[in-house]
């Protein structure tokens, strides 16, 4: 994200690892990687909070972070889709890192029916280049950008599937899978690791998710698709 940068654990051989599964209809906050995670509410991510005596104060976010959360949250959430998954990162490098057999799901996925989409940065444009800087990454985001690009690279063309790369500033990492996405907010000065993931589902029309997945939208009518080899 900025992409992600590579969380602190690392499943291997399986997308079912020893680490904890986020319930999509419920939030937990996590305070550090040792800590226990405690049930804040049952209700989920998108559901707003009354206030005292007032309307509803809006959602509340599950203050986790990249490097806490089991890359077999997101593998779970991308298996469980049947009918779209759409990714928008600068690189997120992180998942094919930790999980080999992510283009192996997304083939199995689109061969099931599923509309697969995934936007990387363009490591050219002037925004990429610019976070670099933000972050005090350099040409380090560039350098995973492309990467990125090499490890998705052999799903364009495949039926189902498509690839562009984005030149937008990128406000959000954006994992959907149906009615569920996590949402990497990005904090300027800070890498993506560091800062916080929401961990949505869809309750209702314009919500919160309705929001992430229409910004997805837009970001998907700008980019270039990418071309096969």
């Amino acid at each position: 994200m900025t992409g992600a940068s590579t969380p602190g654990s690392r499943p291997t051989g399986s997308s079912r690892t020893s680490g904890s599964w986020t319930p999509p209809t419920s939030v937990r906050r996590w305070r550090s990687p040792c800590t226990t995670a405690r049930r804040s509410s049952p209700r989920a991510a998108t559901e707003p909070r009354p206030g005292p005596g007032g309307p509803p104060t809006g959602p509340r976010t599950a203050d986790r972070r990249p490097q806490t959360t089991p890359v077999s949250t997101f593998v779970d959430m991308l298996t469980q889709a049947r009918e779209h998954i759409d990714v928008l990162v600068y690189a997120a490098v992180f998942l094919h890192e930790a999980y080999p057999r992510l283009n192996d799901v997304l083939r199995e996925r689109a061969a099931e029916g599923c509309a697969v989409r995934i936007a990387v940065g363009d490591p050219d444009s002037t925004n990429v280049q610019e976070r670099g800087k933000e972050e005090r990454f350099g040409h380090g985001i560039e350098s995973r950008c492309r990467l990125a690009l090499m490890h998705y690279r052999p799903l364009a063309g495949v039926p189902g599937i498509e690839v562009r790369t984005h030149a937008t500033t990128l406000y959000n990492s954006i994992y959907r899978a149906d009615d569920q996405a996590m949402v990497n907010a990005h904090v300027w000065g800070v890498n993506a690791y560091a800062a916080p993931v929401w961990h949505l589902r869809r309750s209702g029309e314009g919500g919160m998710f309705d929001t992430y997945a229409g910004s997805f939208d837009a970001v998907w009518e700008t980019a270039t698709p990418v071309r096969e080899g």
